[in-house]
């Protein structure tokens, strides 16, 4: 069964990286951004990853060897010796995030706040973080896989607070 996992490349490879991997057809993806640049003499749209050094590939855990043979490849992201891998949920919120035209921007990765769900709008469904930036609310999504986080303005009224678990035994014991 393919799985998305992570992938660490070479400074500055993301596009390298995602064209071997195509050629091998291997399913690939790298959340790409454009912002507008000015220089002292013109402006121009730039094209950069959300994830610097970082792209997701889908393959079978017993193929990474080939990952790992690709032009540009660092390594793969593991955690404790073992793969990484990505719910095929957390790539389709970030390519929603990016496609719907959203302003999506990368936020530090351990943010506080309330866990909430999406309710309303086009990301309705989604769950995350919510955050106060310079006076704007922002929806967090962590990408825990590879200790990244990306925030998207968000209406207040679109969002509910996601339900918190009860310990049962605690509940019990109250007087």
């Amino acid at each position: 069964m393919e799985k998305w996992i992570a992938v660490y490349t070479k400074s500055r490879h993301e596009k390298v990286v995602i064209q071997e991997l195509e050629k091998n057809d291997i399913e690939a993806y790298c959340p790409i951004l454009k912002e507008r640049r000015q220089w002292s003499d013109r402006k121009r749209w730039v094209e950069f990853p959300l994830f610097r050094s970082y792209v997701f590939a889908k393959i079978e855990l017993k193929n990474s060897l080939y990952i790992l043979q690709t032009i540009g490849v660092h390594h793969i992201v593991k955690f404790q010796g073992n793969i990484s891998t990505i719910p095929d949920g957390i790539i389709q919120n970030i390519k929603s995030m990016i496609d719907g035209g959203f302003t999506v921007e990368q936020v530090e990765y351990f943010v506080k706040g309330d866990e909430v769900k999406v309710v309303d709008g086009p990301l309705k469904g989604m769950e995350g973080i919510v955050v106060k930036v310079k006076n704007e609310n922002k929806l967090v999504l962590k990408v825990a896989e590879i200790q990244q986080a990306i925030a998207v303005q968000i209406h207040p009224g679109y969002l509910k607070p996601k339900k918190k678990h009860v310990n049962p035994i605690l509940q019990h014991n109250k007087p």
